[in-house]
């Protein structure tokens, strides 16, 4: 922010500023223009209570959603998705026309041979659907009659970054705004205390050094800035800056935040910039937060039985397991959007030693996600998504060992699920071929996928717009189907 000198820019309010003290003038703003903000900021609170007015509404089956994005990709072939022919040729090279001249990535464009490699992994079958989950994922079997398995979903990207930000935002261009952004602006809050939208991250144990993931991912884009996600650290502040400077109280920082909103508002008289009303509002949220989150980042009010519901990571700052927890604390707090990051799925050599790692941290606090969310009675209301941002390659990447062969990115087919908020429970869409190659029924294209996430929320996906250089935009660009074949029908 410029400094207040600064914040007063034309020949004439300068004038005006030489001829009081800054006590008049902010005393004068505060009542003038200042309240005509708060106005403003009251309004703006008065919409996002109840998301955008007349906007066309389906009947909705979710209020929030928790997003479980697992970065990097990871296998369906050895989590979801069996595939015994590969068992029986085990070494033997991709048939043709099964790749039937599709793309590779450059770290496999190179190799003469394209050895298929069977999954290590045992697989059964589990709950009245049959869903088939591998043994690296016990718990999540365990709550196979809640999961919906999608098997069939297409992606576009082929590279981790336009990738995630395909999945994230909807195009593979930065710039866009994410899911989380699209359902601020629609759908607004239903706890001013907090934000409509959070991300955290956390560093899966079977690639640490996995792609870095970027601010923008939970961007609001072109949208007002008020609905860009809240990044929840876990060290130190769980929000930049929450804590007040020393020697500052709370009564000291509310006295300057209304002398911040007085001369905002100068500003926004002055410059007719709608970007400064946002900024009002950030400043209140942040005032509001300093109270609300400390309470909400306090896991000791919570029963032992929960915590080892989650598992021993639970307790881990900025774990997966604690950020699930946290996520189901927001949740049941009115938070709109929450989206988990958890980096580390890109195993494209050492497989056999990193995928069960990786595996382990997330499968029991995924399942335990789940399984909370419904004995407090919250999962019905709430959608929770799982899944990366491609799949992996029934080939094998570079030399083909029992013990460090690699999967390769692989955008034709990949599996996904959800829970909750009005998808079936126990079923499983879509099939793949004897390779896991090709979608042989049933493709969900990630515009698809995106569509389906906004109408259990109540949204019409082609009705979410946002004018911007001259044309309307939205989540689903022009394209994007509702599956139904993922929504329950109505008791």
């Amino acid at each position: 922010m410029q400094p207040p000198s600064c914040t007063i820019a034309t020949p004439g309010l300068l004038a005006h500023a030489a001829a009081f003290s800054r006590r008049s003038i902010l005393a004068g703003a505060g009542l003038g223009l200042g309240m005509t903000a708060f106005r403003s900021l009251l309004a703006d609170d008065a919409v996002e209570a109840g998301g955008l007015p007349g906007l066309p509404r389906v009947a909705a089956r979710a209020k929030r959603v928790i997003y479980l994005f697992q970065s990097g990709g990871p296998s369906q072939l050895d989590l979801f998705d069996p595939k015994p022919v590969l068992a029986q040729r085990h070494g033997e090279e991709l048939p043709e026309s099964v790749r039937d001249g599709q793309r590779l990535t450059g770290m496999t464009a190179g190799q003469k041979s394209f050895p298929l490699a069977a999954s290590p992994y045992r697989f059964a079958q589990h709950g009245a659907g049959g869903a088939w989950f591998s043994e690296l994922v016990p718990h999540l079997a365990r709550v196979a009659d809640r999961l919906c398995v999608v098997r069939s979903l297409v992606t576009e990207a082929i590279n981790h970054d336009p990738a995630i930000t395909f999945m994230t935002t909807g195009a593979q261009l930065a710039g866009r705004p994410s899911l989380g952004a699209w359902l601020s602006y629609g759908l607004g809050s239903e706890n001013r205390d907090l934000p409509a939208f959070v991300a955290m991250i956390s560093r899966g144990s079977g690639r640490p050094e996995d792609q870095p993931l970027y601010d923008r991912l939970w961007g609001s884009g072109f949208l007002p800035s008020r609905h860009q996600g809240v990044k929840f650290r876990s060290q130190g502040d769980p929000v930049l800056h929450l804590s007040n400077p020393a020697g500052i109280d709370s009564g000291r920082r509310r006295d300057m935040l209304d002398d911040i909103v007085s001369l905002n508002a100068v500003r926004r008289e002055a410059v007719g910039d709608p970007e400064i009303d946002t900024r009002i509002a950030q400043y209140e949220l942040a005032f509001r937060m300093q109270s609300a989150v400390p309470e909400l980042v306090d896991i000791s009010s919570e029963p032992r039985h929960v915590l080892d519901l989650y598992g021993p990571d639970v307790t881990r700052p900025g774990s997966f397991a604690a950020n699930c927890l946290l996520a189901r604390r927001l949740s049941e707090r009115g938070v709109r959007f929450v989206q988990l990051f958890h980096m580390g799925w890109d195993q494209h050599t050492s497989l056999p030693k990193q995928l069960p790692l990786q595996a382990r941290d997330v499968d029991q606090a995924a399942a335990a996600l789940v399984t909370d969310l419904e004995e407090r009675g919250l999962l019905d209301e709430t959608l929770v998504v799982w899944g990366g941002e491609f799949g992996r390659t029934a080939y094998c990447q570079g030399t083909l060992t029992p013990a460090a062969f690699g999967r390769d990115h692989h955008p034709r087919c990949f599996t996904m699920w959800l829970a909750g908020g009005g998808v079936k429970g126990g079923h499983v869409h879509g099939e793949t071929d004897d390779f896991s190659y090709n979608v042989a029924k049933d493709p969900v294209h990630v515009h698809d996928l995106n569509a389906t996430i906004l109408h259990l929320l109540g949204i019409d996906h082609t009705r979410l717009t946002y004018r911007f250089q001259g044309r309307h935009f939205r989540l689903t660009d022009v394209h994007g189907t509702v599956v139904h074949d993922l929504i329950a029908s109505r008791t």
